[in-house]
């Protein structure tokens, strides 16, 4: 089943994986106290709300006990940051990313059960986005607007099939340029190398190419 995300803060940074999930065709809930970022997105997510993720009964009503991973991307307000990833925790979701304002924040957000703390500075949205829509994709780096190398758990959907078998480059247009095997890391490996689940490819392409490749081949169903 296709995984439901909520973004709690349209700033830039939860602006950015906004139109990055829903660019890769992701369900999103949106929301923002501020009624003009709500609007600006209404025709970009699944649904946008205006609302304070600081009222648990209201975070109730828009069924967020139903949404599989929850971005809380508020800005400067740290409090309202911790609240809100402190009620989220108390509702039993399953995945909470919350952006740190600063280390002492992450200490407090992790120490209130936050599942992943990032840094906006450090970490780009397009970048995050890409990792939490599999487990499979371990990071996303961009070389340049259109082009990128995604590192990825190789999976069921590869496993026991051979380079040639996947034909990678012919039917998606990117390239692996290497396999991490263990300790072990193969540069340049051979059309008739055999991929095992637990290896992790790097692969370089357009991002487009890159983009057909991760849904097809690496997002789990």
């Amino acid at each position: 089943m296709k995984k439901t995300f909520a973004v709690v803060g349209l700033g830039r940074f939860g602006g950015s994986i906004c139109r990055e999930l829903s660019r890769e065709g992701m369900e999103v809930l949106a929301l923002d106290l501020d009624e003009n970022k709500v609007n600006e997105y209404r025709d970009i997510v699944s649904h946008a709300v205006m609302a304070d993720s600081t009222d648990e009964l209201v975070l109730k009503e828009l069924g967020f006990r139903n949404i599989d991973h929850v971005i809380v991307a508020i800005g400067d307000n740290i409090q309202a940051s911790m609240l809100t990833t402190l009620i989220l925790k108390e509702m039993g979701i399953s995945m909470i990313t919350v952006k740190a304002q600063n280390d002492y924040h992450e200490k407090i957000l992790n120490k209130i059960g936050a599942d992943q703390v990032v840094h906006p500075e450090r970490d780009m949205g397009k970048r995050i986005a890409h990792h939490i829509i599999s487990d499979n994709i371990l990071d996303y780096i961009e070389l340049s607007d259109d082009h990128s190398v995604v590192e990825v758990k190789a999976g069921r959907k590869m496993s026991g099939k051979t380079l040639i078998d996947l034909d990678i480059r012919a039917q998606y247009g990117c390239n692996i340029v290497a396999i991490k095997r263990g300790k072990d890391v193969i540069v340049s490996p051979m059309a008739t190398e055999q991929v095992n689940a637990s290896d992790i490819l790097i692969v370089i392409g357009a991002d487009k190419d890159v983009n057909r490749f991760e849904k097809n081949l690496v997002v789990e169903d």
